[in-house]
This record gives C-alpha cells, structure tokens and sequence, in this order.
C-alpha cells in the first residue's frame, strides 16, 4: 500500500492531511468567500497535490514521480477543498442576503420562503 501512495502513512498523514489540508481548507474558504466559481478548486487542489509530492520527495525521500500517490493526494486535497468551499459558500449566501435566505445546515441554505437551495 505504501508503494502506492509514495510514502508512508505517518509522511501521507502528515503532509498531505494536516499541512497541505491546512492549505486546501485554506483555498476552499478563499475561493467561496471571494465569490468565484467551484471549478476554480480542481486546478488549485492540483498545484496543491504538487507541493505535497515535493515536500514528500524534498523532506521525508519519498517517490517524487508517484502516479498513484499524485492522484490520491489530488482527490483528497479537492474534496477538502470542496466540502469546505460549499459550507463557507452557505455561509456567505445567509449573511450577504438575510432578507432572502437562511441556513438548511452545514452545507445548504433556503429560501425564507421555505425552499432548499
């Protein structure tokens, strides 16, 4: 399984979930709260899975040229990015338009009205 990922799981704990996480968690709050569409978190969870990639090779001598490893960490970084995307996005909808919606949990917001958004 290791060979898979390109490093081990403490190095694939570490880097990719904690501090590149941190990072993704980052991109996804600045993306919704400066109004740009979700598509713009694939290409930036990819650089991001890049930099993880690095800091594995460069830190802790794993396989820089790890395809499996590159994909895994991309689709984990854009999906933390995601999820938080779209909570800050709910967020943002509720408190830009009072008058118009409120929160349906985490990660929706409804119309006044009563219809989900």
């Amino acid at each position: 399984m290791e060979s898979m990922i390109g490093s081990t799981w403490p190095v694939f704990i570490g880097v990719t979930l904690v501090l590149t996480g941190f990072c993704a968690f980052m991109t996804g709050r600045a993306l919704a709260t400066t109004w740009r569409p979700v598509w713009h978190v694939a290409p930036y969870g990819v650089l991001l899975a890049a930099a993880s990639r690095f800091l594995k090779y460069a830190l802790y001598d794993g396989v820089l040229l790890s395809g499996g490893g590159f994909v895994l960490d991309a689709v984990v970084l854009i999906a933390i990015a995601a999820i938080v995307y779209r909570a800050y996005q709910a967020k943002m909808m509720v408190k830009q338009y009072p008058w118009a919606f409120e929160r349906a949990g985490i990660f929706g917001w409804r119309d006044k009205g009563g219809a989900a958004g």
